[in-house]
C-alpha cells in the first residue's frame, strides 16, 4: 500500500516538466492556443490549469502585457507559465509585484530560467525524489530569494492537497 501511495504522490511530479526558454513559441500564438500550449504542460497539476476568462483577466488587470494583434509571444506565455504556478499560494496583487521585481533584477529569460529550475528542484525536494535543494543559478539576489520562497509555498500546498486528495479517495473506497 506504501508503495502505491508513493507511486500516487510522486507520478505528477516526475511527469512535470516546463519547456525551456528556447522552447517557447517565439512565434505568436491566439489566446486559445495559448491556453492549450500552457495547459499541456501544467496537466499533472490541474490546481495551476489557465482559463481564457483568466488570462483576459491578467492582461486587464495588468499583470501580463497584452496581446500584440491578439496573438501572445513567447515572453508573454513565459509570464504566464509563472502566474498559473504562483496563482496556487498568492493573489495577482502579489503575483504583479513579484513581476515588478524580477524587470528591476533580470530579463524574461534569466527570470523564467530560474523560476523553471527553482520549480523542478524544490517540487523533487518537497515530494520526496531527492534529500537536498540545489543552488539555482550564479548569484544571489532577493528577487531569486523570493522566488525560491514562493516555490516552496506552492510545493507544500500541492502536496497538501495531493495527500489529502488520496485520503479522501480512500476514505470514499472503504465506505
Amino acid at each position: 500500500m506504501e508503495k502505491q501511495w508513493n507511486d500516487y504522490m510522486i507520478a505528477p511530479v516526475q511527469a512535470f516538466r516546463l519547456p525551456a526558454y528556447e522552447e517557447i513559441p517565439e512565434v505568436g500564438l491566439y489566446l486559445e492556443q495559448t491556453i492549450k500550449y500552457i495547459n499541456r504542460y501544467l496537466a499533472p497539476f490541474p490546481e495551476m490549469a489557465l482559463t481564457a476568462s483568466m488570462v483576459s483577466n491578467y492582461v486587464k488587470k495588468g499583470v501580463i502585457p497584452g496581446p500584440v494583434k491578439k496573438q501572445y509571444g513567447r515572453d508573454q506565455i513565459a509570464s504566464l507559465l509563472f502566474v498559473a504556478v504562483a496563482k496556487v499560494a498568492m493573489s495577482m496583487e502579489d503575483i504583479a509585484q513579484m513581476f515588478g521585481i524580477q524587470a528591476q533584477t533580470y530579463s524574461y529569460a534569466v527570470a523564467y530560467t530560474y523560476f523553471r529550475s527553482e520549480l523542478e528542484n524544490v517540487l523533487h525536494y518537497v515530494f520526496g525524489l531527492k534529500d537536498s535543494l540545489d543552488y539555482v543559478g550564479k548569484e544571489s539576489t532577493q528577487a531569486k530569494t523570493l522566488l525560491r520562497n514562493l516555490i516552496i509555498a506552492v510545493a507544500h500546498k500541492l502536496y497538501l492537497e495531493q495527500y489529502l486528495s488520496i485520503l479522501k479517495a480512500q476514505n470514499r473506497d472503504q465506505s
